[in-house]
């Protein structure tokens, strides 16, 4: 089954004040918001649009019985944490030093580092070890706080979620 897609370009270009979409259609969560903005409301023929159930594909039932389920560590675990940070944004110079000097704050140790630039923009990816016994969520918050929308967006992942989430 085709399915379409609607986005928030469409739900500007649209101009009745009611989007009536076909049954499937996966209406992006920027459409939603822009027709929200825009006062417009997103239906279908049989009434108030509803997001379709996600299609996990094939073997998304054995995976999830076979793998082991792997949230991100409560705090609390007196464990070293190994966690990937990534930032992608305009390139600008100190954007590298903002996210060493927050975890150098928190004693953490940068274990491997990537960084490209392309065109003015930034892809940076850490691998950092965090000391014993500090709670992997008051650094993520931290980290995660840095991002600007109007500059870079950082996003921090347990490692094992990270390594678990590439093996699906």
């Amino acid at each position: 089954m085709a399915r379409r897609f609607l986005t928030a370009d469409d739900v500007r270009r649209e101009h009745s004040g009611a989007i009536v979409v076909e049954e499937g259609t996966i209406v992006t969560p920027q459409a939603l918001e822009t027709a929200r903005e825009l006062g417009k409301v997103i239906s279908t023929a049989k009434g108030p649009y509803v997001p379709p159930a996600p299609d996990r594909g094939p073997d998304a039932g054995a995976a999830r019985r076979t793998l082991p389920n792997l949230p991100e560590p409560v705090d609390g675990d007196t464990q070293a944490t190994t966690m990937i940070v990534t930032a992608v944004g305009k390139n600008r110079p100190g954007v590298l030093a903002e996210l060493t000097s927050a975890l150098a704050e928190f004693h953490a140790s940068v274990h491997d580092i990537s960084q490209r630039v392309i065109d003015g923009y930034f892809h940076l990816i850490l691998v950092v070890e965090t000391p014993q016994g500090m709670p992997f969520g008051i650094l993520k918050e931290k980290l995660e706080a840095l991002s600007r929308a109007d500059d870079y967006a950082v996003r921090v992942m347990h490692e094992r979620v990270f390594r678990f989430m590439h093996r699906v």
